[in-house]
């Protein structure tokens, strides 16, 4: 079973976005809680990394990984 990559944009002018923020808009959890529960408990990799930081900033170029979903973060349209 392959996985397909979704990319998620940063905003005109970011520089980062907070990983648990990613997890939220994507909808791949309930609400910010819900996303902070999952990194906490060590659901999330990043680049290949267990990262229990919800607010870890995720800059263009980084691979989140979240049960079948994997993101990769790049730049604004």
């Amino acid at each position: 079973m392959t996985t397909q990559t979704q990319a998620f944009a940063l905003l005109q002018g970011d520089e980062f976005v907070e990983l648990y923020k990613v997890l939220k808009v994507l909808g791949l959890v309930n609400g910010g809680g819900e996303a902070k529960h999952v990194i906490t408990e060590g659901q999330v990799t990043v680049n290949g990394d267990v990262d229990t930081r919800k607010r870890k900033k995720c800059v263009v170029g980084d691979i989140i990984s979240f049960n079948d979903a994997t993101i990769e973060i790049v730049p604004a349209d």
